[in-house]
């Protein structure tokens, strides 16, 4: 396995790679894809190839399928646990026929049930790190992350972490037991943790911040011109970012990215990459192809000057509009 730079992922000993690889687009959503068509051989030939090169560290969700994702990451890392470090996460209801009934649940009695249920489709008896996905409006925190404290104390779970949620969250769930990892969408298109305080709570804490699409959903790799790039049933047409004028104002946005990338002799994809981890932040780029996975690995190798990373935000100061990155359902069970 060769050596990428590790780190540590905040301050309660889990250490991963500077770099995750984030299984999303592996396999559909509720019958959606997820930046285009998945080959399960070529995603799970992704998952080899990152592991050969260091990049051990895999992000799922039992949403993503849903179950299917958990299913694929398990056939790929058979006979081979031990090498990975693993985060899933929980909180969309899946009913009992492997539906999704789209409400979120936090409650004690689910996070007992979802566990079970992540570490037999994984095909392991232990979780890295474990997510509670979108925070519950009905349930209190302290409840759900009560209950992800009593799967640490059993051994099922390593750490806990949260998706998405907000300052008062964060320390109200930190009180209950100190958390390790905060994910959010975090990348040169979308900062709002930064405009929120979200980030200095964190720091404050000293939890690890993931940063997941930190590609900007593909905007930033550069490859996409206008919307019809898209495939008719990718999710991202119902993104407000990729609509209207807003798309064509992104995209002239990314010119200038792109100039900065050629300069450097590197692609977009991977200054983007590079910028994050110079902020200090754990990225996890989604990918299921091999190319894709070597070029991200390859990009925490990229060092960035204190002038390039200036110029950089200089392109996109923080507070610029990009477009809401989910649609109003969306917008409003992020940072809670």
């Amino acid at each position: 396995m060769s050596s990428i730079q590790k780190t540590k992922l905040g301050s309660l000993g889990l250490v991963v790679p500077a770099i995750g690889l984030g299984c999303m687009g592996m396999t559909q959503i509720a019958g959606m894809d997820i930046y285009g068509k998945a080959d399960e051989a070529e995603s799970i030939a992704t998952i080899h190839r990152s592991l050969e090169l260091g990049g051990n560290f895999l992000d799922t969700a039992d949403l993503y399928g849903p179950l299917a994702n958990e299913r694929l990451v398990a056939k790929a890392i058979r006979g081979n646990r031990d090498q990975y470090v693993i985060a899933t996460k929980f909180g969309y209801e899946i009913d009992d026929t492997e539906q999704l009934t789209w409400r979120i649940n936090g409650q004690r009695d689910y996070v007992k049930k979802a566990v079970e249920r992540s570490l037999k489709n994984l095909g392991t008896d232990f979780i890295d790190l474990y997510y509670l996905h979108r925070l519950d409006p009905n349930t209190p925190i302290e409840e759900t992350v009560g209950a992800m404290a009593e799967l640490v104390q059993e051994g099922k779970i390593g750490y806990i972490g949260l998706s998405e949620v907000g300052s008062e969250t964060i320390r109200k769930a930190h009180n209950v037991h100190p958390l390790t990892a905060v994910q959010t969408e975090y990348s040169l298109f979308e900062r709002s943790v930064e405009e929120d305080g979200i980030l200095a709570t964190i720091q404050e804490l000293g939890i690890g911040f993931v940063a997941y699409s930190p590609l900007g959903r593909g905007f930033l790799s550069g490859d996409i011109q206008t919307p019809d790039d898209f495939p008719a049933n990718d999710f991202r047409r119902s993104i407000p970012r990729f609509q209207g004028e807003q798309f064509y104002n992104n995209i002239e946005l990314v010119n200038e990215i792109k100039k900065l990338a050629a300069e450097k002799d590197i692609t977009p994809s991977q200054l983007a990459i590079a910028w994050v981890i110079a902020k200090g932040f754990l990225p996890i780029p989604g990918t299921k192809r091999v190319k894709y996975v070597e070029q991200n690995l390859a990009a925490t190798g990229i060092t960035l000057s204190a002038d390039e990373l200036a110029r950089l935000e200089a392109i996109i100061p923080l507070g610029t509009p990009t477009g809401d990155r989910y649609d109003a359902g969306g917008m409003a069970m992020v940072n809670l």
